[in-house]
């Protein structure tokens, strides 16, 4: 009894750190952002005064808001699509037991464990002007001249979505590799028994049976991508023209290039409201999608 009582209490204290941890560096600081967000506040001031909801009036005729948030919206969807096709198709790929197949799994998922200031920094090596895909393409004669893959608005929206796909890739392929080896053998033992086999069994068996994998895989790109922003930086910085300036990074630039660190607050705010919006309405949709499979 005396061990049971202690391994409660050994318990409860962990419960209780964890709060304290979550209200500490989680729910305080967005407190004190919202709080932020309803002033002037500036670094470079002795005196912040409370001027209600200017900075949200302040958001409806900011221009590179409005750019900022075009640009994470569609990055955050492309990537999420791209990458969660890609995971599919590696986890089918390499849903093997062999040890070449595990081996490949861990050099599948590299990318997810590189911190995005490195990855970035390699690919920008690949994609500048002068770098080694430009140098491999006019080698071989694919190309006439370098192409500006991070030199105009177009070329470097491909390219940073390529980059966060190659990324995030490696969490979705564990993700449905996970998800692949929870499929009990007798479904597709049965469904070989009739006759069901290749891409119909896929769209069958497989593919309902990937439904809480893909709920977790979408929701966690989404989040992810809409926050971007240490390889957008070392990438581009937000250029050409501010074409590539996540929101994330518009926050950043806000708070610590022109000190405006309310209004820095109440777009990130905005920024968190998005998100949350958007991810309670993608889970929602899938979940409803796991229910009626």
């Amino acid at each position: 009894m005396r061990k049971r009582n202690s391994g409660e209490r050994g318990l409860a204290l962990l419960a209780a750190l964890a709060l304290g941890l979550y209200l500490v560096f989680l729910v305080l600081p967005l407190l004190l952002s919202l709080r932020s967000s309803f002033t002037n506040e500036n670094p470079l001031k002795a005196q912040n005064d409370f001027i209600g909801l200017a900075n949200y009036t302040e958001m409806a005729g900011d221009d590179q808001l409005r750019a900022s948030l075009t640009f994470t919206l569609i990055l955050a969807f492309g990537v999420t699509i791209a990458a969660n096709a890609l995971g599919v198709g590696f986890a089918l790929l390499l849903n093997r037991t062999s040890l070449s197949y595990r081996v490949m799994r861990t050099v599948a998922f590299l990318p997810q464990v590189l911190s995005g200031v490195i990855v970035a920094f390699v690919w920008q090596t690949i994609l500048t002007q002068n770098g080694l895909l430009n140098t491999a393409l006019v080698n071989l004669r694919i190309l006439d001249e370098p192409y500006p893959w991070l030199g105009s608005p177009h070329a470097a929206l491909f390219s940073i979505g390529l980059v966060v796909t190659w990324v995030m890739s490696g969490f979705t392929t564990v993700v449905y590799l996970a998800a692949l080896q929870s499929i009990p053998l007798e479904l597709h033992d049965m469904a070989s028994l009739d006759g069901v086999r290749g891409t119909q069994r896929f769209r069958k068996i497989t593919w309902p049976m990937l439904a809480p994998g893909t709920t977790i895989s979408v929701t966690i790109s989404l989040i992810t991508v809409l926050k971007l922003y240490d390889i957008i930086t070392v990438l581009t910085g937000g250029g050409p023209a501010n074409s590539t300036q996540s929101t994330a990074l518009y926050i950043v630039k806000l708070a610590f290039t022109s000190d405006r660190v309310g209004y820095a607050s109440a777009v990130a705010m905005l920024l968190l409201g998005i998100s949350a919006l958007v991810a309670l309405t993608v889970t929602g949709a899938l979940r409803r999608r796991e229910v009626s499979l």
